[in-house]
């Protein structure tokens, strides 16, 4: 009988981490959501102001834009705070994630509003941005519920469902959900946001070590189906 590949946390390389979403983790902000993949947490708030970015003004649509930060105790050597001018990397993710909520958004249904996601890092074990899409949407549903329930919104203008998950290649393998210490060492690291309909939104990937084929994108691509499917379960019951 063949030996079934374990990964350094026991899990089989399909698996996803055990994952934990508690809505309402906090009372100031229409939607807050606490997010548990693994050793990564990820406070997630959905607040909203009833205004748009200038190039939205008197258009009668609205915008969905997200923030992204890691906490100074979130990794194991204390990562200093932003101070000024924000750095690439953190630019990138919050752009990622306001892409990720505005593609299951009707903008002309949300009227000349902006929901902010704000995402803050409090705990790093691999997959942060990834953990942060799929924690903020949950949040982002929450805030738009309570426009509704306040009248503020005459049509719910959600779309669909999205979440996202980290692939990557690590010793010859195509893993999904990759924690840090698999992270630190994937030969291609991979980012993949999907929507409930399995549609891509976006894909991120990189060869670390070395490149990879169209066969070896063929099965990141798959895991990562396998994977979002899950998380989208772990939404649903979450929105219940």
């Amino acid at each position: 009988m063949p030996r079934v590949f374990r990964r350094v946390d026991g899990r089989r390389s399909n698996e996803i981490r055990p994952v934990k979403i508690t809505r309402h983790y906090t009372r100031n902000t229409p939607g807050s959501v606490l997010i548990e993949v693994g050793g990564t947490r990820v406070i997630c708030t959905a607040s909203v102001e009833k205004r748009v970015p200038p190039f939205l003004q008197n258009s009668g649509r609205g915008w969905v834009t997200g923030e992204y930060g890691m906490l100074p105790g979130s990794t194991e050597r204390r990562k200093p705070r932003s101070r000024g001018k924000t750095d690439g990397r953190t630019v990138e993710i919050q752009r990622l994630i306001g892409r990720s909520m505005r593609v299951v958004v009707d903008s002309a249904k949300l009227g000349e509003r902006t929901i902010w996601i704000d995402c803050d890092v409090i705990q790093a074990d691999g997959g942060t941005r990834t953990a942060a899409i799929t924690g903020g949407y949950v949040a982002m549903v929450d805030a738009i519920r309570w426009l509704l329930d306040n009248e503020m919104l005459d049509t719910n203008p959600l779309t669909g469902l999205v979440a996202a998950v980290s692939v990557g290649i690590v010793d010859g393998r195509a893993m999904v959900d990759l924690c840090y210490a698999e992270d630190v060492g994937a030969e291609v690291d991979m980012n993949v946001v999907m929507t409930g309909k399995g549609d891509f939104v976006e894909i991120q990937g990189t060869a670390e070590h070395k490149a990879f084929s169209a066969k070896d994108l063929t099965k990141l691509l798959s895991v990562a189906g396998s994977g979002i499917r899950r998380f989208i379960q772990a939404q649903k019951r979450a929105m219940c």
